[in-house]
């Protein structure tokens, strides 16, 4: 594929470019779904391709393909320089210098490849039945399923720029379905890791099945003001919803409630959010970003202070910042977008226990539904939620059919301890965090 790269540039300044660059990607993935102990759907994808942009006279051409023959090369070039002229003129479009140091990191495992499709099967099985075994009112496993993929990146531009890495990684996640009279209730889980040997599915299938387990019975709760325990999984679920104000593209668009705000206290002095893009042993781990900037560690909020924002090129150049190496698309069929990379809150002193144990009477949310429906601009947020109630410091009677509602801000305020366990879920990470007061309206 890198033998393509020379060929396109080359082009695209025949073509009339006065500045190109070419993102070329190859990718296989794997995925086995076990049921009753036997392969359900077993899917094996490959995707290859590169897309390219020019820059000629302040205006941004963009075309890919998946196809690297001479005469499809030729045709995508065209298309590039084509679409370059029907935009508008814009001094702020850039591709990347060479930069003088990358972070070095070991992202591509040979076991992962190596080991035979059989034995990835197993871990499915033995996933599957580690959630049964759970407790004998788990009814039915309905996911159990191994995943692996392998890819290969590559980015040259007419700057000197030459740059490829390549990675893998796997994962296992199971849903588990326990029943109890009527009653029934779902339990999820998941791990993903660099290293093939990192997997280990009879934890993630007894945790599917201990969640699935914990909430039968579960039922609503009178309305309330009470302290509230998100478990890292549900924060990783808030912080996802957050990230979009981190992004130097909602900032120049006007969709951050962040924006404005660099030097101000906008959280509880316990936080710390961090964006690690070559943070060791993470799945979204990557020495560059996807215009060939060196990725890098960008502390946005510093003991409860805003201190930036995240930026790709573009988005630095508008606004007189410089690229946080945080470009990211989503193939080679996209253009470099502003995004997260291992995005996280850092994890504080106390083991999970201590922190329950000071809550008298609260809530320890599990699960929280609509959160995509949080107001990017102020931040306002109406959810759906279930948990367990936390009396005299434990966890007792499970609840559904709850709504949590408040700000998103006023939630970063009113942090007011945080756990020692930081968890990651594929490139973002929690640690389990408590809130001060959140409105819980019940029955």
């Amino acid at each position: 594929m890198e033998s393509v790269a020379p060929k396109v540039l080359a082009l695209a300044q025949k073509k009339g470019a006065e500045t190109a660059e070419v993102f070329l990607l190859k990718s296989r993935e794997l995925t086995i779904e076990v049921m009753g102990q036997e392969v359900e759907n077993l899917k094996l994808s490959e995707e290859q391709g590169f897309g390219l942009r020019v820059i000629s006279h302040n205006r941004l051409g963009y075309a890919y393909s998946s196809d690297l023959s001479e005469r499809a090369i030729q045709q995508t070039v065209e298309r590039a320089i084509d679409n370059s002229r029907l935009v508008a003129e814009d001094s702020n479009w850039n591709v990347a210098e060479p930069g003088n140091s990358y972070p070095e990191l070991d992202l591509y495992d040979q076991e992962t490849i190596r080991k035979p499709l059989a034995e990835k099967i197993i871990l499915a099985k033995e996933l599957e039945k580690a959630a049964f075994a759970s407790d004998s009112r788990i009814r039915q496993v309905e996911k159990a399923v191994y995943q692996d993929s392998s890819y290969q990146t590559a980015l040259f531009n007419t700057r000197g720029l030459a740059r490829n890495y390549q990675g893998t990684y796997c994962g296992l996640y199971g849903i588990a379905i326990g029943q109890e009279g009527t009653d029934a209730e779902t339990g999820f889980s998941m791990s993903y890791a660099l290293k093939y040997q990192d997997l280990n599915p009879f934890k993630v299938g007894q945790e599917a099945g201990e969640k699935a387990v914990r909430m039968l019975g579960a039922k609503s709760m009178p309305s309330a003001k009470i302290p509230v325990v998100f478990d890292p999984h549900v924060m990783t679920g808030v912080l996802d919803v957050l990230q979009r104000a981190f992004s130097g593209e909602a900032v120049l668009k006007g969709t951050s409630f962040l924006a404005g705000k660099e030097g101000q206290k906008v959280a509880s002095p316990l936080v710390n959010i961090v964006d690690h893009g070559f943070l060791a042993e993470q799945v979204a781990s990557a020495p560059f970003d996807s215009e060939g900037m060196p990725t890098a560690e960008t502390r946005l909020i510093n003991r409860g202070e805003l201190q930036g924002f995240l930026h790709n090129l573009y988005t630095a150049r508008k606004t007189g910042a410089h690229s946080t190496g945080n470009a990211v698309r989503g193939s080679y069929k996209s253009t470099p977008e502003v995004g997260t990379t291992n995005f996280y809150l850092e994890k504080g002193s106390v083991s999970p226990a201590q922190l329950l144990g000071d809550v008298k009477k609260g809530l320890y949310v599990t699960e929280v539904m609509g959160l995509h429906t949080a107001n990017p601009i102020s931040g306002d947020f109406s959810l759906g939620a279930a948990g367990l109630l936390i009396e005299n410091g434990k966890l007792t009677t499970p609840v559904k059919g709850i709504a949590i509602a408040g700000n998103l801000q006023e939630l970063l305020l009113g942090i007011e301890a945080i756990a020692d366990d930081l968890t990651f879920y594929v490139g973002l990470g929690s640690p389990t965090v408590r809130i001060q007061g959140l409105m819980i309206s019940g029955k």
